[in-house]
């Protein structure tokens, strides 16, 4: 597993997913070894439901070891992911 794993719950009209997905795909470009995997939220339901995803877009950010360190709902800025990521280079 990469050393931080963003994964970015989404829907196709919402509207703040394409801000919180061109963050977080700028913070995994800064980041060595970080990756992103995208849900989309319509085509995952089951997973969404299993992880209590309850809006779009919500960024949950794990660590190596895959144990989620972070959980936001909303779009976040790139600042915001970054100090995301510290959590889990820590963890």
């Amino acid at each position: 597993m990469p050393a931080v794993q963003f994964e970015l719950f989404t829907s196709a009209f919402c509207g703040p997913c394409h801000q919180a997905r061109a963050a977080v795909t700028e913070a995994v470009r800064l980041i060595p070894g970080a990756s992103l995997v995208e849900h989309d939220v319509v085509h995952e339901a089951g997973l969404a439901e299993q992880l209590d995803i309850r809006t779009t877009p919500t960024v949950v950010v794990r660590s190596g070891s895959g144990s989620e360190v972070f959980r936001a709902a909303g779009a976040p800025t790139v600042p915001q992911v970054l100090a995301a990521a510290g959590r889990a280079l820590e963890a």
